[in-house]
């Protein structure tokens, strides 16, 4: 049995293909990778460029660029639910969040000039991108950023540091939150692209994590960084009200990989429960644990169900702010219930990094602060229904 037994209906034939490509791509060029990208802190690069020669990436990035040319939340769906099924959580942080959270700013904000220069090397997967929001001081929330970028004729001399960056240290081509005119706060905020390599920017790590080892994450400092008004991206000082339209779809990835985590962990224990024995019966045979079981698999339906509403939702372009923070906050809130109770069902051998839920207990715990907080994804719901 698994863990959802309704049928899913938001996939069509197009998808289905898709799925078979990455299916592939996650058994072949991903899973036997994953220990030896784990030691090292990082994936290798050729991972991108075969995920680009084979059009996993930038599948809604127009064809003028490399892309697919199909704006549809599905295609990328798909890519996250194959990956979480190898168990690459790390991995699916790279590539759907080039997918989902990085090429969506060059696609809506991109000139043409920039986009044949950064985001078609990074569709093809020639390049690595990454976005900078977080800082030491400033964590979910954006519109307190102190990285500054003043400017001085023909350029923005760009100031201060990033921390928790994915791709950070991989990262060639880089999407920078910082300050343009401080005085003016959240209306002062602008997005700098910044070059690997640029005088005074130096990446940190990666940092030592309590679990996604494999997943690339860096301290980047900028000291007097010279970049030049040909780097911003979309209009000065406009980089605020950009932020709040891309997060949802970002939030909604988070969501999407929990879920298909979720499945894949529950299904797991699942079987460990039917084949283990312990006092003459299975342990599945107790009755606290068929409440577990039944429990889990309960919530787990239900998450699937309301997660697939908004993948449609985000497919035709009407994802809202605070339905995507409702599915980020409640489906990483249940991946650590289920991933917890998934331990338990395996008693010690869940505490050993050789099983999959005991990795899987590590790197899930993460879910539910990147991407911002399950407190602010409240605050965002709970705004909107108290506000006058």
């Amino acid at each position: 049995m698994s863990a959802v037994s309704l049928e899913r209906t938001i996939y069509e034939s197009d998808h289905d293909a898709f799925r078979e490509t990455a299916r592939r791509f996650a058994e072949r060029e991903v899973a036997p990778h994953l220990e030896q990208w784990a030691a090292a802190g990082r994936v290798d690069r050729e991972l991108y460029r075969q995920a680009g020669k084979l059009g996993l990436l930038g599948v809604a990035v127009p064809e003028r660029f490399g892309g697919g040319g199909i704006d549809d939340f599905r295609f990328g769906a798909v890519l996250i639910e194959e990956l979480a099924r190898v168990g690459a959580q790390a991995v699916t942080i790279g590539l759907s969040g080039f997918n989902d959270l990085v090429a969506p700013y060059f696609t809506a904000l991109g000139t043409d000039e920039q986009n044949h220069r950064w985001l078609a090397p990074m569709v093809a997967g020639e390049a690595v991108g990454a976005i900078a929001m977080t800082e030491p001081g400033a964590g979910s929330d954006l519109a307190a950023v102190t990285t500054t970028a003043i400017p001085d004729g023909d350029h923005f001399v760009l100031d201060g540091s990033k921390i928790f960056i994915s791709n950070g240290i991989l990262a060639d081509t880089i999407i920078v939150v910082a300050k343009t005119d401080p005085a003016a706060g959240k209306n002062g905020v602008s997005l700098l692209v910044v070059e690997d390599g640029m005088p005074g920017f130096t990446k940190n790590g990666p940092l030592d994590k309590v679990g996604l080892s494999a997943q690339d994450t860096a301290e980047l400092v900028f000291d007097n960084v010279r970049v030049p008004r040909a780097n911003l991206l979309g209009e000065e000082n406009k980089g605020f009200g950009y932020l709040r339209h891309n997060l949802p779809q970002e939030r909604l990835s988070i969501a999407v990989t929990s879920m298909a985590l979720m499945t894949r962990t529950f299904e797991t224990a699942l079987r460990h429960a039917t084949d283990r024995r312990a006092f003459g019966q299975r342990i599945a045979d107790f009755q606290a644990n068929r409440f577990y079981l039944a429990e889990l698999a309960t919530e787990i339906e239900i998450a699937q169900v309301f997660v697939d509403r908004c993948i449609l939702d985000a497919a035709h372009g009407r994802l809202d702010e605070v339905t995507a923070a409702m599915a980020k906050w409640w489906v990483t809130e249940l991946h650590l219930k289920v991933v917890h109770r998934a331990v338990q069902l395996h008693g010690g051998y869940g505490f050993m990094k050789e099983y999959d839920v005991a990795r899987d207990y590590l790197d899930s715990r993460a879910g539910t602060l990147y991407g911002g907080t399950t407190e602010i994804m409240k605050e965002i719901v709970g705004r909107r229904l108290t506000r006058p």
